[in-house]
This record gives C-alpha cells, sequence and structure tokens, in this order.
C-alpha cells in the first residue's frame, strides 16, 4: 500500500460536554486517540503512542509548574484489528480520514487565539520511524507542543516563511525566547558551513542559511519554539516573550504562550487555582476499544403532532437515509413512539437494495396519539447509535428519562423538528458525542433530507461514505432548474431526489454529453411524493443540468448524492460547524467549512453558509479563506466568516461549496512549524504534490444547529474585529502600510494609525503612540485589501527598526483590539552586509578586533622605540632593522 495513503490520526475530542476531554482535578481524563481504519494492523503503534503520551504526561507536569499530566487516555483501534484485549467502544468516535502528505506532526487548528483546536495528526511512519527523532525532538515534548496548540490555542513561535528579521541595525532569528542563542552558517554541498550570504533586496540572510541552535543554553523557553532542545522545558513567559518576532504566536495572540494557557485558555479558571502536586504523577493508564459494524436505530415520533406535512417529510427523509445514506454491513433497527412504544423492525444488516426496501416498507406513514418520548428501552446499546426525532413538547417527563438515556452508552442524534421541541434533547445529543439538528418543517428548506444525510459515521474509509452534492429548494408556478457539477473524484452511486408538494412534474436531466434522462428513466414513488435517477455505474463526470416544470404553484426540492468514483482517490469534502453550539450574544459566533481532499486543502473555491433561525431569520455570509478576521490562516482549505446577526431561539446551519470558474485548485497543506538544526541534520521527508486540477464541483454540507439566548432585546453593537495581518515596509523615507478590511458590515467610520520606536510602548500603551493623519484611508468591505503610504515627520535613518499598529472604528465609535505589530526597517544598501545579531559571531569578531588594536599598538611603539634608539645610539641601519623585526615577529608569536 501507498505509504501516503496510511496514517494515524491522534484526535481529541473538543467538546465540553461528558464525551471531551476534562481537567479532572489534576489530570486530564476522556483523552482519545484514534487510529484510522485504513491502517494495517501493528501493534507497535499502540505501544509507541503509550510511549508518547507518558514521556509527554511527565514533560507536561515540568512545563506547566506541575501542575497538570495526563491521567487516562483511550486508543481507538480500526474495526479489522483483531486482538482479545479491545473493548467495545462507547461514544469514542474517529474524525473523518486524512491523506498524509509527509510525516510532519500537525495540528488542525483554526480558531482564534486562546480558543481549541480541532485533532493532533500523526503518521505511523512518524511514531514508528526512531530516525525521525533526530530531526524532530522526543515523541513525548513533540506531543505537548501539539497539546498546546490544541487544547488551548497558542501557536508557534518560529516562522518557517520568515525565518529571520532585522533589530535596531542587527539581524535576529525569529525565536522565543531572544535569549535562545545560536550560529547561522550556510551548508555547502559538500556538506561543509560556511557564512550566511545576504539577499540585497531583503538585507536579510538568503533562504539557505539556518539558524544552527547551541546545544548548552541559558534559557528554558520555550516549548512554542523548539521542544526538540534538551534544555527546553518551560513555555515562553511575560518577561522574557520576544515581541518583535514575526511568528503566529505574536500575529494571532500578541502575547506570550504562557500568559494565553493562563489567562485565555479553556483551562484558565483551573490552572489559576490548581495548586502543584506534591509528588511525580503516575504515569498515565490506557483503555484499548473498538467499534465493530455500525448499529443504528431509528427512533420516529408519530404523535398526533406529526401528521400532515410532517410526516410526509419524515418518511421522505427516513427513506434517503435508508436508501442513500447509511453503508452496507450497517445495521438498522426501526421503532416509533406516541403513546406506546413498538418496535417496526428489529436491527436489520443491510446487505442488499432488497433489504433497504423492505425497511424503508417499514416506516411509519401515519401520526396519532400522544407523545411519550419514555417509552422506548435502550437495552444493551453500548456504542450503538439513536436517531431520535420528535416535532414537540414530550407529555412524560423526559428529564427524568433522558439521564438513563445518556448513559446507556449510545451515540444519540437528536432533531428537534420544530421550535417546540423538548430542550433536553440537546443535552443528550451533546453529553453523549451525537449531533443536535433542528431542522423546519417548511418544505422548501430541504432542512430534514439534509439533517438525515449528515448522520454519517466515518471509520476512516471513505469508499461507502456519502457525499452531497447538491440540496436546494424552491416555489414556483413555472421552471425550476439549475447545475450540479460531478467531479473525478466522486460518481459511483449517484442518485437525483426530487421532491414535489402537488402535482407530479415534468423533468428533463441532461449528462454533460448531452445524454436526456426523462422521467421513464426514473423512479416515480406516488405516495412519497418522490422522484428518483439513480445513474448507473460510474457517473459522467462535469455539469449535469436539471430542468422541473410545473404548471401550478408548489414546491419542490432536489438532493443529489454520490460516492467515490475509485478506491485510492478520496473525494473532495465540506464539514461546517459553528465555533460554540450556545451563545448568549456577548460575542460575535464565528461560522467555519473546511473543504478539502483529505490533506489537501481546497482553496479559491465559492463557498456560501446559509444560517436560519427557527423564526424564519435567515442570514448568508460568503465564507473567507483569506487570512484575516476569523480566519486563521490563509489558503488552509478552511473559510470562515464571523456571525453577528444572532436572533433569539434555535439555528440551522447549511454550507453550499462551489467550483465552476475554474478557479479552486487543491494546495499542498502548509503545516506551521519549524525544524530548527542542532547540528546537521538529515532533511525533512518529502512532501509529495499531486495535479493540482479540481476541475467544476459542487458539495453542500449542513452543521450542527445552535441555540442563542440575548441577554438584552438585541445583540451587542460587536466592534471591527482586531486585524492580524498587518505589514510594514520602508522605502526610503516613505512608510507602505497593507492589512485587511475588519468588521462584517463596516463601510463607514476610521482607522486610528500609530507609530514608535518602542515596540512594547505601542503594544500595551497604544493611545500614546505617535499619530499618522488617516484622513485618506476610508474603511473597505470586510475582507479587502487595504493600503496606505505616508511620510513620517522625521528623517529615518539607516539600521532604524519602526513599529506600527491600527484600531479600527465604526460608525458606532465601537473600537477594535489593536492590530498585530507590524515592523520596518530601514536598512540601506552597504558595501559589506549589516552584522548578524549572533553571540558565537560577535566573540570572534571582538576577538580578532582587539588582536588588530594590539598589533597597532605595539607596531607603533616599536617604531617610536626603535627612533629614539637611532637617534641615540647612531647605530648602524641593518641594527634598527633587525630589532623592528624582531619586535614583530613577537607580534605575531
Amino acid at each position: 500500500m501507498d505509504s501516503r495513503t496510511v496514517f494515524v490520526l491522534l484526535w481529541m475530542l473538543l467538546s465540553s460536554t461528558s464525551t471531551g476531554i476534562k481537567l479532572d482535578g489534576n489530570g486530564y481524563v476522556d483523552v482519545v486517540i484514534a487510529i484510522s481504519s485504513r491502517v494495517p494492523q501493528d501493534n507497535r503503534l499502540i505501544d509507541q503512542i503509550k510511549e508518547m503520551v507518558t514521556e509527554g504526561s511527565f514533560y507536561l507536569y515540568d512545563a506547566l509548574d506541575e501542575k497538570v499530566y495526563f491521567r487516562e487516555a483511550t486508543i481507538l483501534v480500526p474495526p479489522q484489528w483483531n486482538g482479545t484485549d479491545f473493548t467495545k467502544a462507547r461514544t469514542e468516535m474517529l474524525l473523518r480520514p486524512i491523506l498524509s502528505y509527509g510525516v510532519e506532526p500537525y495540528t488542525n487548528q483554526y480558531g482564534e487565539c486562546g480558543t481549541e483546536g480541532e485533532y493532533i495528526h500523526f503518521t505511523p511512519e512518524y511514531l514508528l520511524n526512531d530516525t525521525l527523532i533526530e530531526l524532530y525532538g522526543s515523541r513525548g515534548r513533540v506531543f505537548v507542543h501539539e497539546w498546546a496548540h490544541m487544547r488551548w490555542g497558542v501557536y508557534d513561535e518560529c516562522n518557517g516563511e520568515t525565518p529571520f528579521y532585522h533589530s535596531n541595525g542587527h539581524i535576529e532569528a525569529t525565536r522565543c525566547s531572544k535569549n535562545i542563542e545560536g550560529q547561522f552558517y550556510e551548508v555547502t554541498a559538500g556538506g561543509s558551513l560556511q557564512e550566511c550570504r545576504i539577499d540585497p533586496q531583503t538585507s536579510l540572510p538568503t533562504k539557505e542559511c539556518i539558524f544552527f541552535l547551541d546545544r548548552n543554553q541559558i534559557t528554558n523557553s520555550s516549548i512554542m519554539f523548539f521542544p526538540g532542545l534538551d534544555a527546553v522545558t518551560a513555555f515562553c513567559q511575560e518577561d522574557e516573550h520576544n515581541y518583535e518576532a514575526p511568528n503566529m504566536q505574536n500575529k494571532k495572540c500578541g502575547k506570550a504562550a504562557w500568559t494565553v494557557i493562563f489567562e485565555d485558555s479553556v483551562d484558565k479558571d483551573a490552572l489559576r487555582s490548581l495548586k502543584p502536586l506534591q509528588y511525580p504523577p503516575p504515569p498515565p493508564s490506557f483503555k484499548l476499544v473498538q467499534r465493530k459494524q455500525r448499529v443504528v436505530c431509528l427512533i420516529l415520533d408519530v404523535s398526533g403532532s406529526m401528521g400532515g406535512s410532517r410526516i410526509l417529510q419524515q418518511l421522505q427523509a427516513a427513506t434517503h437515509f435508508l436508501r442513500n445514506i447509511v453503508e452496507d454491513q450497517a445495521s438498522v433497527g426501526i421503532v416509533t413512539f406516541s403513546t406506546e412504544a413498538y418496535t417496526l423492525s428489529p436491527l436489520t444488516t443491510i446487505d442488499s437494495d432488497t433489504t433497504r426496501e423492505n425497511l424503508i416498507k417499514l416506516l411509519p406513514k401515519v401520526a396519532d396519539g400522544w407523545t411519550y418520548m419514555c417509552k422506548a428501552d435502550n437495552g444493551d446499546a453500548l456504542g450503538d447509535e439513536i436517531v431520535f426525532l420528535t416535532d414537540g413538547q414530550a407529555t412524560d417527563n423526559i428529564a427524568g428519562c433522558a439521564p438513563s438515556a445518556i448513559q446507556s452508552g449510545a451515540i444519540i442524534h437528536t432533531l428537534a423538528f420544530s421550535n417546540s421541541a423538548a430542550h433536553a434533547l440537546t443535552e443528550m445529543a451533546n453529553k453523549t458525542g451525537g449531533k443536535f439538528l433542528s431542522p423546519n418543517d417548511k418544505t422548501t428548506s430541504n432542512q430534514l433530507m439534509d439533517a438525515f444525510a449528515s448522520l454519517t459515521l466515518s471509520t476512516g474509509d471513505y469508499t461507502n461514505e456519502p457525499v452531497q452534492l447538491e440540496s436546494i429548494g424552491a416555489r414556483t408556478s413555472d421552471l425550476f432548474n439549475g447545475t450540479v457539477s460531478v467531479d473525478q473524484t466522486v460518481g459511483n452511486k449517484t442518485s437525483f431526489v426530487i421532491i414535489y408538494e402537488n402535482s407530479f412534474p415534468s423533468i428533463y436531466i441532461q449528462s454533460p454529453s448531452g445524454l436526456i434522462y426523462t422521467q421513464t428513466n426514473m423512479n416515480h414513488d406516488v405516495s412519497q411524493k418522490t422522484v428518483t435517477l439513480n445513474i448507473p455505474g460510474t457517473a459522467e463526470p462535469g455539469d449535469w443540468k436539471y430542468s422541473i416544470q410545473t404548471k401550478i404553484l408548489q414546491a419542490f426540492t432536489i438532493t443529489v448524492t454520490s460516492q467515490v468514483a475509485q478506491a485510492d482517490v478520496p473525494p473532495v469534502t465540506v464539514k461546517s460547524h459553528m465555533n460554540q453550539q450556545f451563545s448568549d450574544g456577548t460575542k460575535p459566533m464565528i461560522v467555519f467549512a473546511e473543504v478539502s481532499q483529505n490533506y489537501r486543502p481546497v482553496i479559491k473555491a465559492e463557498v456560501w453558509a446559509t444560517l436560519e433561525s427557527e423564526t424564519g431569520s435567515v442570514h448568508t455570509l460568503q465564507l473567507l479563506d483569506n487570512g484575516a478576521g476569523a480566519d486563521a490562516f490563509q489558503d488552509d482549505g478552511i473559510y470562515s466568516r464571523y456571525f453577528i446577526k444572532m436572533v433569539n431561539g434555535r439555528s440551522s446551519l447549511k454550507v453550499r461549496v462551489k467550483n465552476q470558474s475554474g478557479q479552486t485548485r487543491f494546495a499542498v497543506l502548509y503545516v506551521p512549524g519549524c525544524v530548527i538544526n542542532v547540528k546537521l541534520k538529515p532533511p525533512k521527508p518529502p512532501v509529495f504534490e499531486e495535479p493540482l486540477d479540481v476541475g467544476n464541483f459542487t458539495r453542500t454540507d449542513t452543521g450542527e444547529s445552535f441555540e442563542v439566548k440575548l441577554s438584552g432585546i438585541a445583540p451587542p453593537n460587536f466592534p471591527p474585529n482586531r486585524i492580524t495581518d498587518l505589514s510594514a515596509e520602508i522605502q526610503e523615507d516613505t512608510v507602505l502600510l497593507n492589512w485587511t478590511a475588519p468588521g462584517e458590515d463596516l463601510d463607514q467610520g476610521t482607522v486610528v494609525l500609530k507609530w514608535s520606536f518602542d515596540l512594547k510602548m505601542l503594544r500595551f500603551n497604544f493611545s500614546n503612540g505617535h499619530s499618522v493623519n488617516t484622513t485618506a484611508v476610508s474603511p473597505q468591505k470586510a475582507g479587502s485589501v487595504e493600503q496606505h503610504s505616508f511620510n513620517l515627520n522625521i528623517t529615518i535613518q539607516n539600521g532604524t527598526t519602526l513599529y506600527f499598529a491600527i484600531q479600527s472604528e465604526d460608525k458606532q465609535k465601537a473600537k477594535s483590539e489593536t492590530s498585530n505589530i507590524a515592523q520596518a526597517s530601514k536598512i540601506l544598501p552597504a558595501p559589506k552586509p549589516p552584522g548578524i545579531s549572533n553571540p558565537g559571531m560577535n566573540l570572534t569578531v571582538l576577538v580578532i578586533s582587539l588582536c588588530v588594536v594590539t598589533m597597532v599598538i605595539c607596531f607603533i611603539v616599536a617604531v617610536v622605540i626603535c627612533a629614539v634608539k637611532r637617534r641615540k645610539h647612531s647605530a648602524q641601519s641593518d641594527t634598527a632593522l633587525i630589532f623592528a623585526n624582531e619586535c614583530q615577529n613577537n607580534l605575531y608569536a
């Protein structure tokens, strides 16, 4: 098997519920380490994972003042692995698969400073190949470095793209703390070291220059710079934090990593109150669990309030789930509840299309009775999934039976099919690792179909997972048409599902080559008002066009799903979510959509999010991947945007992605991080690059629903977001600034620009900086690039470094936080390159300089003495010459 398709995924479940990581006293528990199902069995991986976490636990204990350690961890092994010590998985879930390009450890981190990341990723090669320890450092130390990214939301303090910068006429390596010492050298083709060359364009070392760290250091920080250095055992604190360094920690946080951990992270309160342990902690305990085939039980509401269109929509959506979503070999059962609960089908293994259709025939079609939600018996549900759909408040006390359901060990997905559905549904989903979805019953929204389509459980094997290409609806009395792009990564089991409200319309679907499909090629279910077209074989890649003609006013929806075309080519997917499932309106929410082909980001796509409240309020946002505002990194395939127009109640999230303009392409993932040379090491393993042609595609995804409870009548006026990408450049005596426009609807207002010779003064006392006239700056639409050039009222001397920062102010006078501090130096070309700030090299220069001065002084003294002696003794000239030569010989002795 190609090594690029094999990986191990270390995934920390990060919700604030019982299924997520918790800090219990001084010990972290509920840490889940999941191995993809595409990894062949190798029990050495289990041993290496245990060793890495154990070493990391003691390293973490030392790094955070002996306050915390890893107490318990669960390793989720693939279903096909054999072993007698694997117990049945409870609510541990595996994230979708990720193709590994290269072996570098990586944290999927795209929130704001101080917020949790998604997961940590390691490859089997990294865990099993001990030669990589020399390159990256010990695995336990690297694990703590990545843990800090994921758990506490801190960033790297090195910068592979900007490894050097100017500081008051000197060249510094990007690092923290600044007390880290090393040497600047280039490595020649023959393996020897030579002095670094200077790029005349930047006056900085060329890209071949490497900062070689000294083995012995006078500082113990920082872990976010390079944990592989033996002396590094701590995070950078404020008293030694290098604010000048152009790294992500300064750009995103503007403060020391230690400060973020103790003041901004999810563990801030606990870490401040915890006392150090009196004794070193014990090693972590490990549990090995395994999930076999998927088991799903549909628990469907058939009470009287589900009558009319709701019971029909439930039938349509459940049919779509059984026919197109749930995978082969899964076991499915069907239970209904109203006044009583009935089992319509026991657990049945899906082994054929006939089995699927037989289950569909058993789905309920009639609604009647009360809503008794506690009638069903969960039985032995450990690790199973329950899809619990209801549209109303419970007639009985659901709060009384919810705890037993939560303790059953099942993963409970709850679908609240109205705004009156019980709020205990949210708790059950959150506390069991399930999804909470609140679809409305508006026919054109297609939300219940989308909700069922989102109920997939990835094991890391993408070959059997459905991909939703399109989901859209409209109400018309004429023509409903559109285009669905089928790209080369999908095409198998492609289905078009059209739902109509009243009368059967005329339907035409055209393939990219012009082949026409009509009703005669489709399956029409009159009772469900559904028309289905199943494309035989592999659907032709390209743009598929559909046209639906009606003569009466009615609603239509179309849903298109497909699966991978080739087993070795993963599909392009989109995964969306909000940064929080509950908001009180005091902070803006953030919408995220990750578009990728496994590990590879898909960039330059057009991504739109639709957020619809239960009261019918609809807001549409274009999500951006520009590295500004809510977006952490540019071109990482993660598109995001602030959402500020919150309304009370539950809201749904749906994301649409398309590339029909030819702009979208794959990108090789940039993994933030650095490998700093302590001595000459083997080069980093190569990163494989695949063809960049994506082609036209469309995708839709439904994220979990979220709830807002505003403290006032309306949400507060949020200030413009903090600018994090301010950059500066000095050309002669002109300063050039660039940044991305902040805010969401900011088209009026001002910016306040300050500069200073002192970075910390600007960081902590922004108002005391020197002001710049910004009347010519007109705030642009959010996401636009803004530029401003100006001349200062001083002469900028050669070697001078200046610092700049911005605050934005909207028309309500709400001010943003101070931006990242941008710095620029004026370095004029010189016959000799500027000196590199390097302790070892500076000492050498000093010793040579003292020797030269001593030689000059000795020579002058010798000449004077010789001249005096010549006058006194009138000696022969060759005698004086011999004396002078003897003096010279003594100088060089």
